[in-house]
């Protein structure tokens, strides 16, 4: 079985530790804010799988580092679009969203400020606080002329209901953190430098109650993302790759 040890120090863009049972994951590039990347995109998907797999996490705090939650993309680092390069790209984004459903602890995410790249990772949690600057944004897909279709296709109309969430993709819509609130995105709004603390205090709650029933309720309140991760996860990433593929094409 995995033992906390064996991967702690595994992955570059996410620092952990844990106490009382209670795993903090930080997400950064080189120490300061998450830089959307090939590399990080690769590395968060196999971080799931291994926590998912240690049985001696009991709640998962997920947050940021510095003020934003993702707000940058690099994308030279995933390299010049080819079917060989999208293929990396479909295992990945699979594995990102699946591997954190099979996380069967519940996860509270803590969004440290602007959530603009991926942020359907942080709105996927069981419980989402946000400070005060945090902000929420689908910014890389369509309103770069790309398919929304990375798993943001279902979160979104999920979260938002079916057309506010597509409105939201359609449009770059950017959400503050009071709208968010509003629109049932977020739970709780703190400042900024109170979100920590919060995470932690309802973890501690949360850790009190027998293992088996915080574990199986994660399980009983993803059943329905699960299925729909399933069924649609794959589709999409493949639409996105073909529109994509086009787009260089015509580039050239």
């Amino acid at each position: 079985m995995i033992k906390f040890d064996d991967y702690r120090e595994k992955y570059s863009h996410v620092r952990m530790e844990r106490q009382d049972g209670i795993l903090q994951i930080t997400f950064h590039t080189e120490g300061a804010a998450l830089k959307w990347s090939g590399p990080s995109h690769e590395q968060l998907g196999y971080a799931f799988a291994d926590i998912a797999r240690d049985q001696d996490n009991r709640v998962v705090i997920m947050t940021g580092t510095g003020d934003a939650f993702c707000a940058e993309i690099d994308m030279h680092g995933f390299g010049r679009f080819t079917p060989e390069m999208w293929d990396h790209i479909y295992k990945d984004g699979k594995h990102l969203l699946m591997n954190l459903l099979d996380i069967e602890v519940p996860i509270i995410a803590a969004v440290n400020g602007p959530a603009l790249i991926h942020a359907e990772i942080a709105v996927l949690s069981d419980i989402v606080i946000a400070s005060e600057n945090a902000e929420f944004q689908d910014a890389p897909h369509f309103p770069n002329g790309v398919v929304p279709g990375d798993g943001v296709h279902i979160v979104w109309p999920l979260v938002l209901g079916v057309n506010r969430g597509r409105y939201f993709l359609l449009t770059g819509q950017k959400l503050s953190a009071r709208e968010a609130q509003t629109l049932g995105v977020v739970n709780e709004v703190v400042p900024r430098e109170r979100l920590l603390n919060r995470a932690r205090e309802i973890a501690e709650q949360i850790v009190k109650k027998p293992t088996l029933a915080t574990r199986y309720a994660r399980v009983a309140l993803t059943q329905q993302l699960k299925r729909a991760m399933l069924d649609n996860l794959g589709y999409g990433l493949a639409l996105e790759g073909l529109g994509a593929l086009s787009a260089a094409e015509t580039r050239g």
